[in-house]
């Protein structure tokens, strides 16, 4: 491997040992459905408010704006590595949405 590609390597493999938090995020939809998402937010912000704000922005792309967020519905679950595919998302908005059931 020559010295650019090593580097290269160094530098991605720094930004992606880089920990976020996952919070675990249940919505009782307009139609009355359950949306089911998780927040991904780097573990440093601690202040659940701006957690619940990133998922009030992304309500709002659903159409689902006007819910409320608190503790009863989005729960810190727990801490892992960066992923790959979630890096330009928290480098841009602050946060990475994972649907899991009930998006669209």
């Amino acid at each position: 491997m020559c010295l650019k590609e090593e580097i290269k390597q160094t530098k991605q493999n720094k930004e992606y040992n880089m920990n976020v938090a996952i919070w675990d995020t249940y919505v009782t939809k307009k139609d009355g459905s359950i949306m089911h998402f998780d927040i991904v937010a780097p573990d440093e912000i601690q202040d659940p408010e701006v957690i619940y704000n990133f998922g009030k922005e992304y309500l709002k792309t659903k159409s689902q704006d006007g819910h409320s967020l608190s503790s009863k519905q989005c729960r810190f679950c727990h801490i892992e590595k960066m992923k790959i595919a979630w890096e330009k998302s928290i480098k841009d908005k602050g946060y990475f949405i994972i649907e899991m059931e009930n998006c669209n």
